[in-house]
């Protein structure tokens, strides 16, 4: 894990996490933080602010984002009092979970 980390420039931390987030489609960060039983302002500052800033993370659905698909009329019941950003992995961090998973194959 050293290794891998200091050759793609990355943090242990932040592989850890895309480790954790390659399977889902997106994530909130409430339910990130429950799940690392950590705070979310914590793992916002620490985690997922720097990865979203890399290229690592993107703002799957956000408020903003204007959509007229299916999947995103599920979310409609949601007011802006109680949405939440859903976050999901970029291909550039789906692509370095995969060569992870190689490396450790050799």
């Amino acid at each position: 894990m050293m290794n891998f980390c200091h050759k793609k420039d990355i943090f242990e931390r932040e592989m850890m996490f895309m480790l954790w987030a390659y399977d889902l489609e997106f994530f909130t960060l409430k339910h990130a933080s429950k799940e690392y039983d950590y705070s979310e302002k914590k793992l916002g500052e620490r985690i997922i602010y720097p990865l979203l800033n890399e290229g690592y993370i993107y703002k799957h659905f956000d408020k903003m984002t204007p959509s007229q698909t299916m999947a995103d009329h599920l979310f409609r019941e949601e007011t802006k009092y109680n949405y939440r950003v859903r976050y999901a992995l970029t291909q550039r961090a789906r692509l370095l979970v995969q060569s992870f998973y190689k490396e450790l194959e050799l």
